[in-house]
């Protein structure tokens, strides 16, 4: 029997999903892909179950509720996306500053999409923005903490959220247009300008 044989009478090929598994964790990795793709409004059980080749009762079991599904979504895609990005992991030096951002956007497209997609709707839903924000605060202190280890003097609260911030908008960047050299590129100033409050410059 050959895997290109047409399609008999009414039978149709099969909707290709990504096989994620039945897991927890591997169907908050089809929440993200669902929120990545359609905003958060498209989340919901049936959208996670079909992303996930699953059963909508599967959902149900893991997570009860909507809400909780929202929350765990979140709390997954912050801290896989803290464990991948070089945050926290360099070496104190202004050269070797965040030098993983172009890969990390590269190789998970859809984690970073979620969290943008989650921070405009907050903006019209009140109720996610604790959560948010409580998650938020383990990006900045990965940044002041890698500024601590590279500046003389420790980081205010303002340079620290400057330096995350462009971080950021790179990120964003590069998801939207794409253009890694361009990402490249500003990191190598922002990497001049460290070098300069270090006195390396």
């Amino acid at each position: 029997m050959s895997d290109s044989a047409e399609p008999v009478g009414d039978q149709r090929p099969r909707k290709r999903v990504r096989n994620y598994g039945t897991g927890r964790v591997a169907l908050l990795e089809a929440a993200v892909h669902v929120v990545a793709r359609g905003g958060l409004r498209k989340l919901t059980y049936r959208a996670v179950a079909e992303q996930a080749g699953v059963t909508h009762g599967l959902v149900v079991h893991h997570f009860g509720s909507r809400d909780a599904l929202i929350e765990e979504t979140v709390t997954h895609a912050i801290r896989t996306s803290l464990s991948a990005s070089t945050l926290g992991l360099g070496t104190g030096k202004p050269a070797d500053f965040a030098t993983g951002l172009v890969a990390m956007v590269e190789s998970g497209p859809d984690l970073q999409a979620f969290q943008y997609e989650l921070l405009l709707e907050a903006r019209r839903r009140p109720e996610l923005l604790a959560h948010l924000r409580a998650l938020y605060e383990e990006y900045f202190e990965a940044a002041r903490a890698e500024l601590t280890r590279m500046l003389p003097d420790p980081p205010g609260r303002g340079l620290s959220r400057l330096v995350f911030a462009a971080l950021e908008g790179l990120v964003l960047h590069q998801l939207v247009f794409g253009e890694s050299e361009v990402t490249e590129e500003a990191l190598v100033e922002l990497r001049g300008l460290l070098g300069g409050l270090v006195g390396d410059a």
